[in-house]
């Protein structure tokens, strides 16, 4: 067996991360797959061949994880631990008596219960006892059966949770109606167009990024403004001493660091700090996701034997947000930025083989399973291949998340 998973994010009232919903392809609805409760753990969370845990996947968040009826009367996996794992039943289910002590074990056990895309009909009144979070999904959820119920749970122990969330507009109605937190990709577009010119601070970014787009560049000089500058030595040596990177030898002489990289490494390294820098204002998450679309536009660049230098696909991932990065239209963005016509044309949606590899990773973060696997076939990739790469990106994207943000 071979399980596929995605993963979107849930955020709190500051767009700060709160959780993550994990979903999987074999299972209905997106459930945690129906086989035995002593093999689901290990067999869901490392059978991508790269020992994905839970911490992998999660940075350290609560993850959501539906569960069907079947499972969760009959084999539910008891080896998850319950301070890292929310249990959704979703709406599929039904609310009888076997169901109701079903979830009231789950609750003893120590786990949190969620009731997916509720509808607040009464039939569920039965597991509201025991449960901690309900999710409403804003877009089949009737606007006026949500403000005739809301009233009942705020200030209650359930907390609320508002799903499918797509513009700052519907997440300021939401909060402001009273939902806890937000599941949806409001947080990765631009706030406001604004016509107005970047600040200096930012266009030295920009210039900086410069530095990893050309085929060559002097390590002489990259040393000396590096040294220049405390914080990004600092952030350099944490950079190189991380475990994704370096296993073996910790090095703390910021010329070595330089000399172990590679050029390669080093463009992908300014070009990650660039990023952070030029998001300094914004949902950590939006940094996040833009590592782990960097690491697997890079991962499937390579698979395809594309040129490494310089790192296109790693490019083409990385800043493949920078229009909510900066709250401008990309194509007035990419206007600025030193980088190739092929990277350019992916940002502003014109169809090439780059552009691909963003539609790819964009149906990973959306669970669209169907369109993993035409894509996936598009670029001649093994289906497992590009789930693989998903997985590592996680990995790499919670490893590297520190490293340029602090």
């Amino acid at each position: 067996m071979f399980t596929y998973i995605a993963r979107q994010a849930i955020l709190n009232k500051n767009k700060e991360l709160y959780a993550y919903e994990l979903l999987f392809r074999d299972g209905e609805n997106n459930c945690f797959p129906n086989i035995p409760p002593d093999e689901a753990t290990s067999k869901i969370l490392t059978d991508s061949h790269l020992d994905l845990g839970l911490e992998d996947i999660s940075a350290g968040k609560p993850v959501f994880i539906n569960f069907h009826q079947d499972t969760l009367l009959h084999r539910f996996p008891t080896s998850l631990d319950p301070k890292k794992v929310v249990i959704e039943v979703v709406e599929t289910v039904k609310p009888t008596a076997e169901l109701v002590q079903a979830c009231a074990n789950i609750k003893e056990l120590g786990y949190k219960i969620a009731l997916d895309d509720h509808d607040f009909d009464p039939m569920w009144d039965v597991l509201l006892p025991y449960t901690d979070i309900i999710k409403v999904d804003i877009v089949e959820c009737d606007e006026q059966v949500l403000i005739d119920n809301i009233g009942k749970y705020l200030g209650s122990n359930i907390k609320l949770i508002a799903e499918k969330i797509e513009t700052l507009q519907e997440f300021e109605k939401y909060r402001d109606m009273g939902f806890d937190y937000f599941q949806g990709y409001f947080f990765a577009k631009p706030e406001v167009i604004k016509q107005k010119k970047l600040p200096t601070s930012k266009l030295s970014l920009i210039e900086l990024i410069a530095a990893s787009t050309s085929e060559d560049f002097e390590l002489d000089k990259i040393s000396n403004i590096i040294q220049r500058d405390v914080s990004l030595s600092y952030k350099l040596l944490r950079f190189i001493n991380n475990p994704l990177i370096n296993k073996y030898n910790e090095i703390s002489d910021l010329r070595h660091a330089l000399n172990y990289m590679g050029q390669i490494e080093v463009k992908k390294f300014i070009a990650l700090l660039a990023l952070a820098n030029l998001g300094d204002n914004k949902p950590v998450e939006l940094i996040h996701l833009s590592l782990v679309r960097a690491k697997f536009c890079d991962l499937i660049g390579q698979a395809k034997s594309m040129n490494k230098n310089p790192p296109t696909g790693f490019l083409v991932g990385l800043f493949s947000l920078l229009d909510a990065l900066l709250d401008q239209p990309m194509e007035d963005i990419v206007e600025k930025l030193p980088i190739g016509e092929n990277i350019k044309a992916a940002l502003c949606g014109r169809e090439n083989e780059l552009r691909q590899f963003l539609a790819l990773i964009r149906a990973f973060e959306s669970g669209y399973w169907k369109g993993i696997a035409t894509i996936s076939s598009q670029l001649s990739l093994d289906l497992k291949m590009t789930q693989a790469f998903y997985n590592e990106s996680l990995k790499w994207g919670v490893a590297m998340r520190q490293s340029v943000r602090d």
